[in-house]
């Protein structure tokens, strides 16, 4: 039997950052044992991790943090040195809709996951480290002007983003009342490939493939910072390995978009790629009700990361938005896949039943 000079635990794994990190350290850290646990709601989707399923270091477990026993269990079989805490509820609409969903999965069971963390590392927290990875939505929204620091207060503004505010907060309690060894980071949108088409550039992708109406917030004036997940998931290696016990890190693109402006770019690429006439796709775009609550602009300051740890984006937006959309119109088997059934029920309710504004 082989032996791993670190046993870490990945929750969520099976999720859109999820995968993209763990298919990172099972390939990077071969001397590391990765256990993904994940629950497999709608959004988790082990088609995500076919490259790495049969990876020796690679074990998956299905399973709800929600549920201390499974937690106790799998600490005491594994004896881990870290965890990388990403399983969550995360789509704005949905906690709208479905707000308890969220307080059980972000709140309780993270909750559960410290508990049981703190339990089995109670003796000896030398090495170990509960890494706690959220968002920017916790910050609020910006004007105009701006951009959130690690020092920005929380003002939630949305059942999703309070659920992750509280679970931020819990962590720090954490190390400060019972020393857990933490690190947090908050990070802008992201974009890239296996992202379930609820948000917006695969949910776009697919509806202009097929000639489907490109349901757009109110005035499409909202802003958002994007990242490339890949990217993403470096910076989460880079602060798991280096960054300090305690500590907050911003991740961020550096890249702000208006909705409207990234949709009527990616109307022009998907037009090139599809080889329709130019305006074909735009021609979709169809105004509806804004979302409740709708945060006007969310901006991050990723400089602490960049001088701290050396982290920056890899990839300008124009060329990771090019091959988001080439691997969305090569994979077709698994978008299609994953907008069968339950999904179409939910995009239903949440987009074609929407007044036009």
């Amino acid at each position: 039997m082989s032996t791993f000079d670190k046993k870490i635990l990945v929750t969520g794994g099976a999720g859109f950052i999820g995968s993209h990190l763990l298919r990172l350290l099972v390939n990077k850290y071969p001397n590391y044992q990765l256990v993904n646990l994940d629950k497999l709601t709608y959004a988790g989707n082990l088609a995500n991790l076919k490259d790495i399923e049969n990876k020796e270091n690679y074990v998956f477990v299905k399973g709800d943090i929600r549920e201390t026993q499974v937690l106790d269990d799998l600490f005491a079989q594994y004896q881990f040195d870290g965890v990388i805490h990403l399983a969550a509820e995360s789509h704005v609409d949905r906690s709208i809709a479905h707000p308890m969903e969220f307080i059980t999965t972000n709140i309780i069971g993270t909750v559960n996951l410290l508990n049981a963390s703190r339990s089995a590392w109670k003796d000896n927290m030398e090495g170990k480290i509960f890494y706690h990875v959220s968002t920017d939505e916790v910050y609020g929204s910006l004007g105009k002007e701006g951009l959130f620091l690690e020092t920005t207060p929380y003002d939630p503004r949305s059942p999703y983003s309070a659920s992750k505010a509280s679970s931020d907060h819990l962590v720090r309690a954490y190390n400060h009342t019972y020393k857990l060894p933490i690190k947090i980071s908050n990070c802008s949108n992201n974009y890239g490939s296996y992202q379930f088409p609820e948000k917006l550039l695969p949910l776009f992708i697919h509806n202009i493939k097929n000639n489907k109406a490109l349901p757009v917030y109110g005035d499409g004036t909202n802003v958002r910072d994007w990242l490339w997940v890949v990217d993403h998931a470096r910076a989460i290696d880079v602060i798991f390995h280096e960054g300090k016990i305690g500590e907050t890190y911003n991740i961020g693109g550096w890249n702000e978009w208006r909705n409207i402006d990234l949709i009527h770019k990616m109307c022009e690429i998907m037009d090139k790629k599809l080889e329709r006439p130019e305006g074909t796709s735009a021609g979709l775009i169809t105004f509806v009700k804004d979302r409740a609550g709708h945060d006007a602009r969310y901006a991050i300051d990723a400089t602490k990361l960049k001088d701290d740890l050396g982290w920056e984006p890899s990839l300008q937006f124009e060329e990771g938005l090019e091959k988001t959309i080439d691997w969305y119109l090569s994979n077709n088997e698994w978008l299609d896949n994953v907008t069968s059934g339950d999904y179409q029920k939910y995009y239903q309710e949440q987009y074609v039943k929407r007044e036009t504004v």
